[in-house]
């Protein structure tokens, strides 16, 4: 049996706008964490070296990794404009 404090964290899947206005799109159980990460360019994604992030503009939770991770793939093959459908839906 486990307790609150022993349950395995959530998955987010998010995207995160650019100053120059791209999407990135990753995974990760802390959304803060990781968000300031790729802000300060300290551990975060090299996709941000050309252009700060700037607002995180989706989020979705998973109760783990895989779901997140296929979920994660299966936005990245989405088009742009599919990318900004999905986040204007929420």
């Amino acid at each position: 049996m486990t307790t609150e404090s022993e349950k395995p964290a959530d998955w987010f899947v998010y995207i995160i706008e650019t100053d120059n206005g791209k999407l990135y799109t990753g995974i990760t159980t802390d959304l803060n964490r990781r968000f300031e990460q790729h802000r300060k360019q300290s551990g975060g994604a090299r996709f941000f070296h050309t252009s700060p992030a700037r607002k995180l503009v989706y989020q979705e939770t998973h109760p783990d990794r895989s779901s997140a991770s296929k979920r994660e793939a299966a936005i990245k093959k989405l088009t742009r404009q599919g990318k900004l459908a999905l986040i204007r839906s929420r």
